[in-house]
């Protein structure tokens, strides 16, 4: 082996950098035991650009860092792309960190499934073929007072499924402020005319009247629909037909009425100073005729899409073809039931991680924050109050008070301080995710579980001490 070059940046640069072969020789990288070809990769783009900072003018690079930069890479490309994160933004249903966490027994009830095989579409009674809505069907009978139950992959997929199977070929009439955008691109008349499905809009944006359906209904009416605006909300002079009205008016006129709530509420979040969120239990009762809404958000279970109500209605929707497209995984059915199960038993605020968040009195959070603060031990990190959201297309311009730390930046060279505080937690392991504001680093204990606290003081200390 020739002798290892100087790296003293004089004389050909270029010729002065390693070959592939006598970086992948080197202890650091063999003692990782990565497979040889990733290995080979990253020692090739670590090489080229290398080879571009010479070419910039820039010095070239000493054989440690050129070591280091390997490793990271080999890192990086090992690492899991979807990975856990610390959600401590205060948004407890955060759409773009997986909404929902789902309860301890749900997660084993979902690993447990997976592992092996299971009685999914296998009735163990009489040993012939069976259906995986059975594991879920009297449970929300149980829990939402409907007649049946029919479950999907997830709300978009239940309310395309639905006006596919109830209103093809025939009209859909809807207040103009409920023909909505719930978010991805996701608007009720995009879904109306993929489900073959006239769409009929009634009233204006800010007021619509029972006498607005009333005169819009014709011999090709299918259905009555309710979209429920869970991601905003309308105030001022502003009119939107009740529930009650509209289930009394499609009795009178023989059209079934279909209720898309969004958020799936089964508890009533003004039991914790937050606003009114239209409750599963109350749409059934009212006589909404089909009930859709998600598994994911305020029930806060794992993504699914929930339709309840009318028994021959949710017969027809089961027969319908597409229900094979937008079919329920078994994981997800094990997860499901479980979290289904903490509210028949009265234990959902403790055991659903999203109730057990919304429920927590301010009092634990202050303590909390101020135990962090001591730990850290330094005037860069303040507890202080906060206000919380839920998030998630629920409860829209609604917060909870909250309480957390704000850390200051240190000096950060070129950039934004906060910018760069922020990039640097999320690149720790796991990734902590906070919000700016103020020109600070807010980290907000409500959406933090207890347990993760530690994680927050060991990761602030390598930042900060």
């Amino acid at each position: 082996m020739r002798p290892a070059p100087e790296w003293n940046g004089s004389g050909d640069a270029f010729r002065a950098l390693p070959s592939v072969d006598e970086l992948l020789r080197e202890p650091a990288l063999t003692a990782g035991a990565w497979p040889r070809p990733l290995a080979v990769e990253a020692v090739r783009a670590a090489l080229a650009a290398a080879r571009a900072e010479i070419a910039r003018g820039e010095p070239a690079p000493g054989r440690p860092a050129l070591i280091e930069r390997v490793l990271g890479d080999l890192r990086r490309r090992s690492r899991r792309s979807l990975r856990p994160v610390i959600n401590a933004t205060g948004v407890i249903l955060h759409t773009n960190l997986g909404r929902a966490p789902i309860s301890e027994a749900a997660a084993r009830a979902m690993t447990e499934i997976s592992l092996g095989y299971s009685n999914l579409e296998f009735d163990l009674a009489s040993g012939e073929r069976g259906s995986r809505q059975s594991h879920l069907r009297e449970l929300l009978r149980e829990v939402t007072g409907a007649e049946d139950g029919f479950v999907v992959n997830n709300n978009a997929g239940a309310v395309l499924l639905v006006l596919s199977a109830l209103a093809s070929g025939r009209e859909v009439i809807v207040s103009r402020g409920q023909a909505v955008e719930i978010g991805g691109g996701f608007r009720i008349p995009d879904v109306m005319r993929q489900s073959g499905a006239t769409l009929v809009e009634v009233g204006t944006t800010n007021r619509t009247y029972i006498s607005d359906y009333e005169a819009a209904v014709t011999p090709r009416t299918a259905l009555l629909l309710r979209v429920h605006p869970s991601n905003f909300r309308l105030e001022g002079f502003v009119h939107q037909v009740g529930l009650d009205e509209l289930v009394e008016l499609g009795r009178r006129l023989g059209i079934p009425v279909m209720d898309d709530l969004g958020s799936g509420a089964l508890i009533d979040p003004r039991s914790f100073g937050l606003g009114a969120e239209p409750l599963v239990q109350e749409s059934v009762r009212a006589g909404a005729a089909v009930v859709c809404f998600s598994g994911d958000k305020l029930l806060g279970g794992p993504q699914a899409g929930i339709i309840v109500g009318k028994r021959e209605l949710i017969e027809v929707i089961r027969r319908h073809p597409l229900a094979r497209a937008v079919r329920i995984d078994k994981a997800s059915i094990a997860g499901l039931e479980v979290t289904l199960r903490h509210y028949q038993r009265g234990e959902a605020l403790e055991a659903i991680p999203v109730w057990r968040m919304i429920a927590c009195p301010v009092d634990r959070l202050i303590e909390r924050a101020r135990t962090i603060e001591a730990a850290i031990g330094s005037p860069r990190v303040q507890a202080a109050p906060m206000r919380a959201a839920v998030g998630g297309g629920s409860l829209p311009g609604q917060t909870l008070p909250s309480h957390g730390v704000v850390v200051q930046p240190g000096p950060a060279g070129s950039g934004d301080p906060a910018v760069i505080l922020a990039r640097r937690l999320r690149e720790h392991d796991p990734p902590i995710i906070g919000r700016i504001e103020h020109d600070a680093l807010w980290l907000d204990l409500r959406t933090v579980e207890p347990d993760r606290d530690a994680e927050l003081v060991a990761a602030l200390r390598d930042l900060i001490c």
